[in-house]
C-alpha cells in the first residue's frame, strides 16, 4: 500500500513542472489543482478498456492533469484498480509522487467484481448479505446504501483497488437516491450517520477530506424529491464533526446543457437564496463538476456562438470543457477519458487561460425584462 496523501507543498511543485500550462492551476482545499481532472465512468468492463483508461491516466498524470476522479463501482471496480496499478507503476518509477496528485473515490452503490456474475441475486447475497454487509431494509431501489458498515466496507474495498493508505476525497456516491424511499427525517438521521463514520476514518488517517457527489441533488427545485440543501448538509457535518469538520467539497454536473450549478436559484445562504456555485463558496466548500462534456455528447455541432465565445480553441470538445472550467465558483472540470487522444486534447486546452467572463456571459440569454 502506498502511504501518505496530496500536499499543498507537492502539488505546488508539481505545477511549476508544467509553466506552459497557462491558468491551469488553482487553489482547492489548500493544493494546487488542475483545472481538469480525468474521469473513470465510462466504458466496458474488460481487459480492453483497462489498458485504454492505464495508458491515459499515464499521459494524463505525467502531462500535468493532477486530479483523478473514480468510484468503487465505476466498471464494477475495475476503474479504481486502473488507477492502482498506474500510481503503483508511477510513483514505483519515480515519475511522480503519491503526494503531487489528489486521489477521490466514492462510495453508496452496490458493486459486482469486475464483469457481471451469472446470478447477480445469489452473487449479492453470498457477498453482501451473508456476511453482514448490509441489513433488511437498507438496501434503497435494490443499488444503494450508506450505512456506517456498509461505507467503512466500501471505503476498505476502494483503498485495497488503488493500493493506497488513504484517498483524499471520499464521497458519499448520490445520497439523494435514500429519499426516493425514506423520509426527510431518516435521510437526515442517515446522513449523519454516515457523516460520524467519514469524520472516524479522516481522524484515522483513511480520508483527507469528505463530500458529497450528486447528480440531481444540489440542482433540483426545493420542492423535488430529490433536493439537497448544502446549508443542511454542512450543518450536519458541523453538527458530527464541529467547526473543523471534514465535508469540504461537493460534486454535481455542470456543463453547457445542464448550467443550473450556475443560474438555478435554489439554495440558502446567509445573503439570501442563491445558485448552489454561490453557496459553495459561501460555506467555503471545493466544487468539482462531473459530466463536462455529458458524457461525449457535447463534443460536436455545438452552435457557433459556443466557437464565437470560447474563442482560439481547435474542437467542441474544448470548447465545452473550457465552458465549465472558466465558469466562476468550479474548482475543477472533470473530464472521462479513456483514450490519450483524448487526454492530449483536453492537455492542449490546459495551455489556455480560462475564458473571460464576458465571453462566458456570451452564452446566457438575459433574464425577460418586464
Amino acid at each position: 500500500m502506498i502511504r501518505n496523501r496530496v500536499s499543498a507543498e507537492a502539488t505546488a511543485a508539481y505545477a511549476r513542472r508544467f509553466p506552459k500550462l497557462d491558468g491551469n492551476y488553482r487553489p482547492m482545499l489548500g493544493l494546487s489543482v488542475s483545472s481538469i481532472g480525468i474521469g473513470t465512468y465510462l466504458g466496458d468492463h474488460d481487459d480492453r478498456t483497462d489498458a485504454e483508461y492505464e495508458a491515459a491516466l499515464r499521459v494524463a498524470l505525467l502531462g500535468g492533469i493532477n486530479l483523478v476522479d473514480t468510484a468503487v463501482n465505476y466498471r464494477f471496480q475495475r476503474s479504481e484498480r486502473c488507477v492502482g496499478r498506474v500510481i503503483k507503476e508511477l510513483v514505483g518509477s519515480g515519475e511522480l509522487r503519491r503526494e503531487e496528485i489528489v486521489v477521490a473515490t466514492k462510495g453508496g452503490y452496490i458493486t459486482f467484481d469486475r464483469e457481471l456474475p451469472a446470478n447477480p441475486r445469489e452473487w449479492f447475497n453470498e457477498n453482501y448479505v451473508k456476511p453482514g454487509i448490509i441489513g433488511a431494509g437498507e438496501l434503497v431501489e435494490g443499488s444503494h446504501c450508506m450505512t456506517p458498515r456498509y461505507l467503512d466496507r466500501m471505503l476498505a474495498m476502494s483503498l485495497e483497488n488503488l493500493g493506497l493508505e488513504s484517498v483524499d476525497i471520499y464521497y458519499l456516491h448520490n445520497p439523494e437516491t435514500q429519499l426516493a424511499a425514506v423520509s426527510r427525517d431518516e435521510f437526515r438521521a442517515r446522513i449523519r450517520r454516515a457523516f460520524k463514520l467519514l469524520e472516524s476514518k479522516v481522524a484515522e488517517g483513511k480520508i483527507g477530506v469528505y463530500g458529497a457527489a450528486t447528480w440531481n441533488g444540489f440542482r433540483v427545485a426545493p420542492r423535488d424529491q430529490s433536493y439537497l440543501s448544502i446549508a443542511e448538509l454542512v450543518g450536519l457535518a458541523r453538527e458530527v464533526g464541529g467547526a473543523d469538520h471534514h465535508f469540504r467539497v461537493i460534486q454535481m454536473p455542470y456543463n453547457l446543457a445542464m448550467p443550473e450549478a450556475f443560474t438555478v436559484i435554489n439554495q440558502a445562504t446567509p445573503d439570501g437564496e442563491n445558485s448552489p456555485l454561490a453557496a459553495a463558496g459561501a460555506m467555503d466548500l471545493a466544487v468539482c463538476a462531473s459530466g463536462s462534456l455529458l458524457q461525449g455528447r457535447l463534443t460536436k455541432d455545438l452552435p457557433p456562438v459556443v466557437a464565437e465565445a470560447m474563442a482560439g480553441l481547435a474542437s467542441d470538445g474544448q470548447r465545452a470543457a473550457q465552458f465549465v472550467r472558466s465558469t466562476p465558483g468550479i474548482n475543477v472540470a472533470l473530464v472521462g477519458m479513456k483514450t490519450v487522444r483524448h487526454v492530449r486534447e483536453m492537455l492542449e486546452l490546459a495551455s489556455h487561460p480560462p475564458a473571460t467572463r464576458d465571453s462566458l456571459m456570451k452564452l446566457f440569454k438575459p433574464a425577460p425584462q418586464d
